[in-house]
């Protein structure tokens, strides 16, 4: 999985959660060498900060599950696959489960296939 979101990037938020815009500040899990910047890819579950939305959700930091990114990464099958935004979805706690009840646009496979509560409510699996 190529990982194209760093430390600081900005990404929409794609579900009703009243979150817009978030910013990631940290990836779970993530391991590299010292120095690097950590990032994130498609079905990762990173620490974000709501940066734009409803004024009781500003300046909180909540999880979320990256569910789109632009750069193009490669399937197992071989194919290729990018989409035209970077998304991710807030979830409620580390378990899984997302915060809002719809999620707008389309949800990548590799993020439906590991976190099964988000692929339930999607409405769109490419």
């Amino acid at each position: 999985m190529t990982r194209a979101l760093p430390l600081q990037a900005y990404i929409n938020a794609c579900d009703n959660s009243g979150a817009k815009v978030l910013k990631i500040i940290s990836v779970k899990g993530h391991k590299t060498v010292r120095g690097r910047i950590p990032s994130a890819g498609v079905g990762d579950l990173v620490m974000a900060s709501i940066k734009k939305g409803k004024p009781e959700l500003r300046k909180t930091v909540v999880p979320a599950v990256i569910v789109r990114q632009r750069k193009e990464y490669r399937r197992a099958d071989g194919t290729r696959i990018k989409f035209e935004d970077n998304a991710a979805v807030v979830l409620k706690d580390e378990k899984g489960s997302p915060k809002g009840t719809l999620l707008k646009g389309p949800i990548a496979k590799e993020a439906a296939e590991r976190w099964p509560a988000v692929a339930k409510v999607a409405s769109m699996i490419v």
